[in-house]
Order: C-alpha cells, then structure tokens, then sequence
C-alpha cells in the first residue's frame, strides 16, 4: 500500500512529515530518507493500532486529492510504501474445513512464495476483502503466480 506524504522542513529543525490520509499520523527525519523511512514505520504503526481497535484503515488517496487542500501547502511530496502484510497483529489460531486438493494447492503454493500456509491465507483474505469493499485500493505486493497460466484451448 503506498501512501502520499507531505515532508517540510523549518530552519534550524528536522524534516517533518504528515500523511494526510491518516489523521494523527506524523514522524520526522534528519534527512530527507530517514523521514520517509521513519514515516513508513509511523504508518504501519499506526495501522495496526487502528486494527486492534477494530477500525477501519483509510485507503490511501492520489497525491493530486491532497494537494488542492490549503493545508498541505508549502511541502514536498512522497510515497510510503507499507507491506502490510509485516504488520504485527495479534494472531488467533482457527479451525476451517476446505477440500484436501484445495488445501494441497494452497500448501505448494506458500512453499513456491517461501510462506507458511497460515500466512499465505491471511494474506488472501484480506486481499480479497479489500479489493471487494474498494476496488479502488491497490493490490497488495505478490510473489510469483500461485495458479499456472492456462492456455484459452486447453479442454476440460
């Protein structure tokens, strides 16, 4: 996920940042990539507070959205790119039921990524939850292609 941050510099201070689409969210840097580094750990941090806290993460909007604001004037823009999927939330081992050839695919699948099976479903479902509440959400970061290319003659 990539969100637009806004970095200013004062005289004689750190470069600050703030990222608009999440309120309350804000770091500094004494250079110009120690901020955006810091404001990426600022971001995930963030997130998962909102996570354990049961609310919803905003979606990240286009830098354009932000710049006709008045309040973000006089800075520079950036991007924050967050791996969501290395956010640290708690965990709570469940009990499903799927067919044992879908459950073979998923587990060659996570070995082909270098994932446990656990984190390759989570990953999938928040995928697939994200992108069916706002299309316009960006896809999470992918490994290689878990599913092999089918070719459009292939019989059935």
């Amino acid at each position: 996920m990539n969100y637009p941050i806004l970095i200013h510099k004062d005289p004689d201070s750190d470069y600050g940042v703030i990222v608009p689409d999440l309120p309350g969210c804000f770091s500094a840097g004494s250079t110009i990539d120690e901020a955006i580094a810091m404001a990426t750990e600022a971001i995930e941090l963030h997130m998962e507070g909102l996570i354990e806290d049961g609310q919803k993460v905003p979606a990240p909007r286009d830098i354009e959205a932000h710049q006709a604001n008045p309040e973000y004037t006089g800075g520079m823009w950036a991007i924050a790119g967050v791996d969501t999927s290395n956010l640290r939330v708690k965990t709570k081992r469940i009990n499903i039921t799927m067919p044992e050839r879908v459950l073979d695919a998923v587990d060659r699948c996570a070995k082909r990524r270098g994932q446990s099976r656990s984190d390759l479903l989570a990953q999938a479902a928040a995928e697939f939850m994200g992108r069916g509440a706002d299309k316009s959400l960006p896809r999470a970061r992918r490994g290689p292609r878990c599913r092999p290319k089918v070719s459009a003659t292939r019989k059935r």
